[in-house]
């Protein structure tokens, strides 16, 4: 899935979407010690989306910063 289609999702359904995708890399994670794995490559690309979705969180939360705290950070490192 682009970066852009899942920032065009709201929050809830983004965590939706992270919860699902968990637990579809667990079970494939499974199933890769309990017999073979038709699409090897489907582990990849899961734990891409994963590291997207958790991407577009952290810039939302940089976003939603107040400003007094941006300054304040600065001036004590």
């Amino acid at each position: 899935m682009k970066a852009k289609e899942l920032r065009e999702l709201t929050p809830e359904e983004l965590k939706q979407k992270l919860s699902s995708l968990k637990e579809e890399l667990f079970n494939l994670r499974k199933t890769i010690y309990t017999a073979k794995l038709e699409k090897p490559h489907r582990i990849w690309q899961l734990r891409k989306d994963i590291a997207r979705i958790l991407t577009i969180f952290k810039e939302w939360e940089k976003k939603n910063v107040p400003e007094e705290k941006k300054n304040s950070d600065r001036k004590s490192n």
